[in-house]
């Protein structure tokens, strides 16, 4: 039988170890599967919302919740760092001379910080279970397997998730990247978040590309994050003009949140930092980079992961939003490009440009 003691001492200590570790918050859920959650995955799935990211649907039952795929699990840990910018995210916007990359991606891959100090959580929980003779076992996550981190994140008090899908928190507004750790240790569950975003909309009435068919549902196939990133071959049409200088991600629904003035940025993690060749590029010198300029610019950064032609392309859209006739010669240089897809995206900003 498990001493509750020693587990309320050990979670105590976990919390402040976390902190340690550079997390903003930690919260605990209890690991059993929620039917509402399930149910929510599988009608936006069957909405085909999630567009071409085959993966969420390719593994659906084992998502929609902790003990699908775990079955032993007993409690969920769920960690978040703060990211909180020092600059307005949306002072870009209309600059014809410069591209908007999402706050998220202008400083460290977060996948790499935030799983490291995870590692080192999970080490240590290992070792103070091992040093109370509690035989435990645990799996953790960063964004890398089917974990529904924000619905967690939500039942374990970090927060709730907004009208914008996110997670938005009373103390760091909707700049968290979150991560999981399942455990076998049956924690004291936390007290969920709960929804404050009230009658605001916001978020809704920024999004340039109504991606939200209603509060609290996101249409990817929509989303210029979406587009930008997870996307492939050709955007449609119908949506990039609306891009406008946005070249990777999109900050727009995060950043007009309310809740964001109580985000301190002395509450982010240090590996978050902007850097500054990041916070307002040059959309020519961008449009310059080749497939190894490219992978030594952002080594190190999340950006990396979409590849060069994908980035050209989504710069190329910027240009030919920009107006400004002055990146005609870095776009001409494109029109003959081996990937089709720059190619074609240089003949559309060439257009415009004209």
């Amino acid at each position: 039988m498990v001493n509750a003691a020693v587990i309320s001492l050990i979670q105590e200590k976990l919390r402040a170890k976390a902190a340690e570790l550079g997390f903003a918050a930690v919260g605990f859920a209890p690991a059993e599967d929620d039917p509402v959650r399930a149910a929510r995955l599988h009608a936006w799935l069957d909405a085909g919302h999630h567009g071409t990211m085959g993966w969420m649907k390719d593994r659906a039952e084992v998502r929609q919740g902790p003990q699908s795929m775990w079955p032993e699990a007993a409690s969920v840990i769920a960690l978040a760092m703060s990211y909180a910018p020092e600059h307005d995210p949306l002072a870009l916007e209309g600059d014809p001379d410069k591209a908007r990359i999402s706050v998220y991606a202008q400083g460290r891959d977060y996948h790499d910080v935030l799983k490291k100090a995870a590692k080192a959580l999970a080490r240590w929980l290992v070792a103070e279970a091992e040093s109370h003779g509690l035989d435990m076992a645990l799996k953790l996550f960063v964004d890398t397997a089917p974990v529904m981190e924000k619905p967690l994140g939500s039942a374990a008090g970090l927060g709730w998730q907004g009208k914008h899908t996110n997670m938005v928190s009373r103390e760091h507004g909707s700049w968290l990247f979150l991560g999981a750790i399942y455990c076998t240790l049956p924690f004291t569950p936390d007290e969920p978040g709960q929804d404050r975003c009230g009658s605001c909309k916001a978020c809704q009435v920024a999004c340039p590309t109504d991606a939200f068919p209603e509060p609290y549902r996101l249409d990817a196939r929509r989303c210029i994050s979406y587009l930008t990133i997870e996307h492939k071959g050709p955007i449609p049409h119908e949506f990039r003009e609306d891009m406008g200088n946005r070249i990777y991600g999109c900050d727009d629904c995060l950043a007009v949140c309310p809740w964001n003035k109580f985000a301190e940025v002395a509450a982010r993690h240090q590996a978050f930092a902007p850097r500054e060749d990041l916070v307002a590029p040059d959309l020519a010198a961008l449009l310059a980079l080749d497939d190894a300029a490219f992978r030594t610019k952002f080594s190190g950064s999340p950006i990396k992961r979409v590849g060069r032609d994908r980035f050209v392309r989504n710069c190329l859209y910027a240009a030919g939003n920009s107006g400004n006739r002055a990146l005609v010669p870095a776009v001409e240089a494109l029109l003959d490009d081996p990937d089709e897809v720059v190619a074609e995206a240089a003949q559309w900003a060439i257009a415009r440009l004209s």
